[in-house]
């Protein structure tokens, strides 16, 4: 069993305990294997009966395999849903969906395990701060992004505008029928 499953262990199986929910979905499932990979990254996990996960051998054939992208740690800061999205998954259908289900709605109730250190106005003020850090920061993101795209665009000329592009799509289009009709000209004579 390695190190990185039961490093992963303990604060998924803490998030799974908070939503009550993710575990009563896994419950059916007990003692079924999931091998996750994210790039070189592979973890083996088995569901224990309480609806958790624990690590498992990795010899074991597992029921489902999870592919997940390579840059999966920069998809989660920027864009949660699009690692979903670039999932690969195989094995049983039902373990895959039922896990596919709990991963994309599970949210860490950060409120409340501060509440229980710092207590409850503290706590809430902190998450409220999060969340505005959170947003100012997305907006930053989206920002530079939306800059460096206008760059490569407007003064660059990198990158070809959305109407070049139809332009262009039109022009082959064009240039096809052009072509068709030309063939059938030659053909004729």
């Amino acid at each position: 069993m390695g190190m990185l499953e039961r490093l992963l262990c303990q604060p998924l199986n803490h998030l799974l305990v908070q939503s009550e929910w993710a575990v009563v979905r896994l419950r059916p499932f007990t003692g079924a294997r999931v091998r996750m990979a994210v790039g070189t990254l592979f973890v083996h996990l088995c569901i224990t009966e309480t609806g958790t996960f624990e690590a498992c051998d990795p010899a074991e054939m597992p029921d489902v395999s999870i592919t997940l992208p390579s840059d999966t740690v920069l998809r989660a800061v920027t864009d949660r849903q699009s690692i979903f999205q670039a999932a690969k998954l195989s094995g049983s259908a039902d373990l895959a969906e039922a896990l596919g289900f709990v991963f994309r709605h599970l949210r860490w109730d950060m409120e409340a395990d501060l509440a229980r250190v710092l207590g409850d106005i503290p706590a809430r003020r902190l998450a409220l701060l999060q969340q505005s850090l959170q947003a100012q920061g997305s907006a930053a993101l989206r920002r530079v992004a939306d800059n460096a795209s206008e760059y490569l665009i407007e003064e660059a000329g990198m990158l070809a505008t959305r109407t070049e592009i139809e332009a262009f799509n039109d022009g082959v289009s064009a240039l096809r029928d052009d072509l068709a009709r030309l063939e059938k000209r030659l053909q004729r004579l």
